[in-house]
């Protein structure tokens, strides 16, 4: 029986890292071979911006009154990914640990100033996050998942996130692998412009179907990132579904994902604009208590979120 992720509480807001590849990238000039961050643990130059930048986010946090959860060096730390940048499976679960070691370290000096820091592991899909990935079952995702699940376990972790997933059945997969491994998790699945998955379901018919098919192992919650407001907001339906739904990582830009990947510089939209569309979010759907960034944002789209989250929520 696995244990569960803390219960939505009134009085405890999450803020979660922004879009930290792109920032690195574009911002400091790190590159990121396959979108991987965890090879920049062997970069001291690197490391220290990327203390800079989550000390930022944690100072976000701070500044609004927020809890904190933090995960993100290690999205393409599974062994198909791991395998395409030469790490060899104890080579890989060196790096899941050390990505581990790394937010905890950086967290230690917040621990009296927030009212609360969870660690957690961030798992990527096995294949593109933007294009069909149909082939995969429930049953490889399980067994694929599993190693990056159990390793980031034994470096303990408070919860287990997956992230940009468009597929169905690799969502029961991985719900199926944290629940038999005991690992609180949430699943976050990314939109495209037609506001569904990729792989062709609502976002409505993914959250139902994963729990239907999980049952008992289904994911403590679900989350939407990688998309910017205007790709997501028209697939949050009426209906109790949208109680499952807990998080929100936006996109900064509305450009297309793969664009913002490749595009060579940083697209970060309007900040101000992002933070007050998440204010009128956090009124509409006040069950939502995790709220952060992807794509394109920083601390200064964190800090306008929170902003407007906490005027929205306790003001």
């Amino acid at each position: 029986m696995k244990t569960s992720f803390p219960v939505q509480r009134d009085d405890i807001i999450y803020l979660t890292e922004g879009g930290q590849e792109t920032e690195i990238m574009y911002k400091f000039g790190h590159e990121l071979p396959e979108f991987a961050m965890y090879p920049l643990l062997d970069n001291p130059r690197a490391m220290a911006d990327l203390k800079g930048m989550y000390s930022r986010v944690l100072d976000a946090a701070a500044k609004h009154g927020f809890a904190v959860m933090l995960t993100g060096l290690d999205y393409r730390a599974s062994p198909d990914w791991g395998e395409k940048l030469g790490y060899s499976r104890s080579g890989l679960a060196d790096a899941l640990v050390q990505s581990v070691g790394f937010l905890r370290d950086i967290s230690r000096p917040y621990e009296s100033q927030v009212p609360e820091i969870l660690i957690g592991g961030m798992a990527g899909p096995r294949g593109d996050a933007y294009s069909l990935n149909r082939t995969i079952t429930a049953d490889e995702a399980e067994d694929y998942h599993s190693f990056q699940i159990e390793t980031l376990k034994g470096a303990g972790i408070d919860f287990m996130s997956a992230v940009t997933f468009n597929n169905v059945a690799e969502a029961i997969g991985v719900s199926r692998a944290s629940a038999r491994l005991e690992v609180p998790l949430y699943i976050s699945f990314t939109l495209d412009s037609n506001h569904r998955l990729k792989s062709g379901p609502s976002l409505k018919e993914a959250i139902e179907t994963v729990d239907a098919e999980a049952g008992e192992d289904r994911p403590d919650f679900y989350g939407l990132n990688c998309s910017h407001p205007l790709e997501f907001e028209p697939s949050l339906e009426a209906g109790d579904w949208i109680l499952r739904l807990r998080s929100l990582r936006p996109n900064a830009s509305s450009k297309d994902k793969m664009d913002l990947c490749e595009i060579g510089h940083l697209e970060d939209g309007d900040p101000a604009d992002l933070g007050e569309r998440m204010g009128v979010l956090a009124r509409r759907y006040p069950h939502i208590d995790i709220w952060g960034g992807c794509c394109g944002t920083w601390d200064s789209h964190l800090n306008e979120i929170a902003r407007h989250v906490r005027q929205a929520r306790w003001q």
